[in-house]
Formats: structure tokens, C-alpha cells, sequence
């Protein structure tokens, strides 16, 4: 990492306190609030973890992961200071904070459940890390099980200088629906912008196991058993395929209901998704509107009813006629340029492809303080991963970007001036 490297990292997450919701939910709730529990046995391999936390709530009962701690040092905690610590550390200016265990008590389909956790959570960060701003950016997650109640939470949270709101992945309603204008024109006129998180939303509380446990628990399952042709066949199944189709029909729906047409000045970043999957995407959503090259416009395909006459065939079509329907003035990638952004950690492909997705389209994080992320390693990676590629392209994709539409600025160095 050079010393200009001005860095924002677009994926971090705050460290709740254990037993934030059973202490601050209403008397009638706390029974089925989030809340965690650490627990210490001998290491399962020699060497390896002794700390614990299980997760408590519903569709997620039982949740356990070995606490952070990466590549030594102490293990990172919620503290504000201490996260500061963390990112000096890494090298990191600015860090946008998502929830950590919490995400998966915000998004279910019991909405007054799903929206205490959320004010609770909010109002915790307005009163913990508000003096922090100026080098946290906390996003205030908002259910949308209630399109008015999530409406007024928009404006709350924006009101108490909040920069970004985080919407669930997996939605109640496909994001192309128009029962969601109110919440993009809140967030707009509110100034604030859209993020979604991988493997959020969806939870039923009265399933129990959700969708992302019962990945987890097939993961845990997977990786005990010995390698096969099958299971690495599965393996790439789900990384490569199954994993990407989230965030591309999250971008397919804004972009088809014509969101970002409306709402120019609203952007969406989707976080913790990797973004090599992002060229493939904008090139076919564009194809898909385009006759091409030897294709004849006047090549037609159905069912002919010898019942009706030949000017009456309407489960005839001209199939071509559908790729010259585009309803939007912009290309659906020009979207995509224009107001999406992606994070990625590692992902040499996504740096490759930058001018394919727009360099402003792709921004780096580092998944503090997850074990799949790269904090402790983030300034060895940045030297790998940005190689060659010109100054001014790594200023934006590490910090420049991201910077610019939450406000940040990069610090002017000792001696220099801006013009």
C-alpha cells in the first residue's frame, strides 16, 4: 500500500453488544430477540480456537462460529476506539460498518419483531458511535415488511446523520415492484443510499431453520467428508452459480422496474458479494435488448391455429420484435455505471474486468472482522491485487468512490494544497 492510498473499505461489521435486544426489546418480545452467548472448550485441533459464539433467534437457533481473531492479535470487539484501532492497522481511513450477528433477527417476515430489532439496533449506534462519523460510516438497516414504518426509519435514521440504509437481499416483494417508489423517494430526498448484504432477509419465524443455516449446516456437512468428484463438483456449483444469482437479480429488478430512472440520484451498493460474476451481467442484460448482427428481425415463432385465419394468429410472434422494447432511455448497463456499486475483497477477476463494469462500479472491502475477510492481511492483498493498474484507477476503486458519495474526503497531505 503506497502512502497515497486513500481507503474506504465498503464491508465491515459492528460487534453488537451480546445481550443488546433481550435488555432494550419490549417485555413481550424478548423471548424471541437476537441474542449471543460465548462459550470455551479445548481447541478442536491442536492449536486451533477455544472461543465460541452461538447465535439465539429465530430460523438461526444455534449458529455457532469460532470468535475472530484472524492472524493473531487480540480478538476485535464492538468497542468504536478499538475498531479504529483495527483499521489503522489495516491500513483502512474509513470503514462502512453493516450489523454482524443481528442481520439475521432484521429481516424476517414477523414485521413488529423484524423492526424492534432494527430501531434498537439504531438507536445503539446513534448513541454509541455518532461522535465516530467522521471515520465510521454505520448503515441503519431498515425492514420493509411495512412500507410506511419503513419510510419514517428512513428519516429518522438520515436525520440523526446516518449515510447509508441496508436493505434486505432477499426481499418481501421483487424490487422492480412500484409498492417501493415510497422508500427510494425517502432515501433519495433524504440523501442517504441503498445497501443490501449478501445472505440477508428471508427468515420465517416460524421456520425452524432459515435458508442461510441450513446452507451453513450443508456446508459444515460438505466440508467433513472426503473429496469427491461430486462434492467438488458442488462445491463450485454453489460458489460460482448459486451464490451470484442474488445480487444479479437484486441489480435486474431495480434496473428492469426502472428504479434507477426514476431515482438518478439515489446509488445502491451490494456488499460481501465478490464482483467477478458483475462483466458477465451488464453484457447480457444489454443483449438482451439488442437484435443482433444476422439475426432477422422478421423471424417468427409459435403455434399456428389452422382453425383461424392467417391474419389472426395471436400465439404467433415476431420474436426478435421483444429486444427492441427496451422501456428505459439508458442502456441497462449505463444504469449499472451510473448509480450501482459492488464490493469486492479478493478478486483479481474483478479488478481485470473494471473497465467492462464501469471503474466506478466495483469498490473494495475488507469484511472486518470476519474470518473470510482480509483484515490483518488487507495491506499485503492491496499491494498483490492492484499491481499495474494506474494510480488514479486504484484511488477509486479503494476509497474514491465510495469516499465521494458518503462524503468522505482523502486527507490532504503535508505541504500540498487543493485546487
Amino acid at each position: 500500500m503506497t502512502a497515497k492510498d486513500f481507503v474506504v473499505s465498503a464491508d465491515g461489521h459492528i460487534l453488537e453488544p451480546t445481550d443488546l435486544f433481550v435488555t432494550r426489546f419490549p417485555k413481550h418480545l424478548r423471548d424471541r430477540a437476537v441474542w449471543e452467548e460465548d462459550f470455551e472448550i479445548e481447541p478442536l485441533v491442536e492449536g486451533g480456537a477455544r472461543t465460541f459464539r452461538r447465535l439465539h433467534t429465530p430460523g438461526f437457533e444455534g449458529w455457532t462460529v469460532s470468535r475472530y481473531r484472524q492472524t493473531g492479535g487480540r480478538m476485535p470487539e464492538g468497542d468504536p476506539d478499538r475498531i479504529l484501532e483495527d483499521l489503522d492497522f489495516d491500513g483502512v481511513d474509513v470503514g462502512v460498518m453493516h450489523p454482524n450477528l443481528s442481520l439475521f433477527g432484521i429481516y424476517s417476515d414477523d414485521h413488529e419483531l423484524s423492526m424492534a430489532h432494527a430501531r434498537v439496533y439504531n438507536d445503539y449506534l446513534i448513541e454509541r458511535f455518532t461522535p465516530y462519523f467522521s471515520r465510521l460510516a454505520p448503515t441503519a438497516p431498515v425492514p420493509l415488511t411495512d412500507i410506511d414504518d419503513a419510510v419514517a426509519e428512513i428519516e429518522r435514521v438520515a436525520a440523526a446523520g446516518f449515510r447509508g440504509i441496508l436493505l434486505p437481499a432477499v426481499s418481501p416483494l421483487p424490487y422492480h415492484s412500484p409498492d417501493f417508489d415510497p422508500v427510494w423517494a425517502a432515501a433519495q430526498a433524504s440523501g442517504v443510499h441503498v445497501f443490501f448484504h449478501c445472505a440477508t432477509g428471508g427468515v420465517k419465524v416460524d421456520d425452524p431453520e432459515s435458508t442461510t443455516l441450513k446452507t451453513v449446516m450443508g456446508m459444515a456437512a460438505e466440508v467433513n467428508k472426503p473429496m469427491t468428484g461430486k462434492l467438488a463438483s458442488r462445491r463450485m456449483m454453489t460458489q460460482c452459480v448459486y451464490n451470484t444469482i442474488n445480487p444479479q437479480q437484486i441489480i435486474i429488478e431495480l434496473v428492469g422496474g426502472g428504479v434507477p430512472e426514476r431515482y438518478p440520484d439515489l446509488h445502491f451498493a451490494l456488499i460481501e458479494f465478490n464482483a467477478h460474476w458483475l462483466a458477465s451481467l451488464v453484457g447480457a442484460m444489454d443483449k438482451a435488448w439488442v437484435t443482433g448482427t444476422g439475426q432477422d428481425p422478421d423471424w417468427w415463432l409459435g403455434y399456428w391455429n389452422d382453425e383461424r385465419p392467417a391474419d389472426d394468429q395471436p400465439q404467433m410472434a415476431r420474436m426478435f420484435d421483444l429486444n427492441e422494447k427496451w422501456p428505459y432511455p439508458l442502456r441497462p448497463s449505463e444504469y449499472v455505471k451510473r448509480q450501482f456499486h459492488v464490493s469486492f475483497s479478493e478478486d483479481p477477476v474483478a479488478v481485470a474486468c473494471r473497465h467492462i463494469t464501469g471503474l466506478s462500479t466495483i469498490v473494495w472491502g475488507s469484511d472486518y472482522p470476519h474470518a473470510e475477510g482480509t483484515f490483518r492481511g488487507s495491506r499485503e492483498l492491496i499491494a498483490k491485487q492492484f499491481t499495474g493498474v494506474p494510480a488514479d484507477e486504484r484511488a477509486a476503486m479503494l476509497g474514491g468512490t465510495l469516499g465521494r458519495l458518503l462524503g468522505f474526503e482523502a486527507p490532504v497531505a503535508a505541504g500540498s494544497s487543493r485546487t
